[in-house]
């Protein structure tokens, strides 16, 4: 029984949305402390906001990588044989 308590604590805990654990800055007594917390929360938060690179900007990347590797490529092919 003992182990079953502390068991379900942890599993209540797990379970509360991330907004309810935002909340838990407001109890930090110390100013520098509960800033800092807020300043992590809005951190979080952008990162968790910010969308995943689109499948266009990850072509065109790609696609200007190849380029400036072919442009590479061809500059030592002229460099090789000059007037053959």
């Amino acid at each position: 029984m003992k182990l079953i308590l502390p068991a379900s604590f942890v599993l209540i805990l797990s379970a509360v949305p991330a907004p309810a654990l935002e909340q838990n800055c407001r109890f930090i007594q110390a100013r520098a402390e509960r800033e800092a917390c807020y300043k992590q929360q809005e951190a979080e938060l952008v990162a968790r906001r910010k969308p995943p690179p689109s499948a266009e900007s990850r072509d065109l990347e790609t696609m200007q990588r190849m380029r400036q590797e072919d442009a590479e490529v061809y500059r030592s092919l002229r460099g090789i044989c000059r007037g053959c």
